[in-house]
């Protein structure tokens, strides 16, 4: 109830509230730290997981919007052997609102040894202000950044049917988006983990009030739209007790709105919106997605 009185007075004495920014909740970085990050963390997984050094690749990216005249610098990192990206089947993995690669270090290393010991190359970024990335992030940053990362893949040698895209969170917006429009490759498969519908009904869930989602923010991400026009095989996971982006109002709307050839859904129960792999236990995780990748 305080927050809302709160809303209603900002609404009333400024006239507005923008919470385009509450979407970006990034953090900078001097220098990447990975296995060594001694920040919060959701989850550490163990030893079995770990990549060795030679395997890992810290590099920059240019990316630029259509609407921009300069480049951005952003980082990213490869897991996997550079020289065996055109026969490898790589994950692109877009992560979520908060923080840099460190966060998402863990998560990284589950997706490289689904099933098996580095079976899957796996490319990730910090978009524009995160970590050590340059710029201040938006939305068609967002894409810009991720379609860099792919035009990288591709200028490797990678084929579109070895590149399967992977959206957590607030990274399902460009993972969809990917999928559905014509970028620098179209990727084969689609993963969404605890994904969000649109800016709309982060609005109308975050604020309780029965306003227009544009008085409150110019975000025009609308996943449960988008994936409509997703033709590629869609598997979905969403922890039962989200309370950040709700699983009947979020996850259960872009799900239903998939109308393509293959999808597939795991609603984790005791699951809240970072807990997911934590939840389902981490090689039943891995078991899942490696699954629907290599088998449907």
């Amino acid at each position: 109830m305080k927050n809302l009185l709160y809303i209603i007075f900002i609404i009333l004495f400024t006239g507005c509230l923008r919470l385009d920014d509450n979407l970006f909740n990034n953090s900078k970085l001097s220098s990447y730290k990975l296995d060594n990050y001694d920040g919060y963390l959701n989850f550490r997984v163990d030893n079995s997981f770990a990549i060795n050094d030679t395997m890992i690749h810290i590099f920059t990216l240019d990316s630029k919007a259509a609407n921009e005249s300069s480049s951005t610098k952003i980082y990213a990192i490869y897991i996997g052997d550079v020289r065996k990206i055109k026969t490898d089947t790589v994950i692109m993995y877009c992560h979520g609102n908060r923080d840099h690669m460190d966060f998402y270090w863990q998560r990284a290393k589950l997706l490289a040894n689904s099933k098996g010991k580095n079976r899957f190359g796996i490319l990730m970024i910090d978009y524009r202000g995160y970590g050590m990335s340059e710029g201040k992030p938006s939305e068609e940053g967002l894409y810009a950044d991720v379609d860099a990362a792919l035009l990288w893949l591709k200028n490797q040698g990678l084929s579109n049917d070895r590149l399967i895209m992977y959206g957590y969170s607030m990274g399902s917006a460009p993972a969809t988006k990917m999928c559905a429009d014509e970028y620098s490759m179209k990727p084969s498969k689609l993963i969404l983990e605890s994904p969000f519908a649109s800016a709309e009904t982060m609005v109308q869930d975050g604020t309780g009030l029965a306003m227009p989602g544009e008085f409150f923010t110019s975000l025009k991400i609308k996943n449960a739209e988008k994936i409509k026009e997703v033709t590629v095989p869609f598997c979905w996971l969403h922890g039962i007790d989200d309370e950040f982006l709700n699983i009947n109002t979020h996850g259960e709307v872009v799900y239903g709105h998939y109308q393509a050839s293959y999808k597939e859904a795991h609603r984790v129960a005791g699951a809240d919106h970072v807990t997911v792999p934590l939840q389902l236990g981490f090689t039943n995780y891995c078991d899942i997605l490696g699954d629907f990748i290599l088998e449907k």
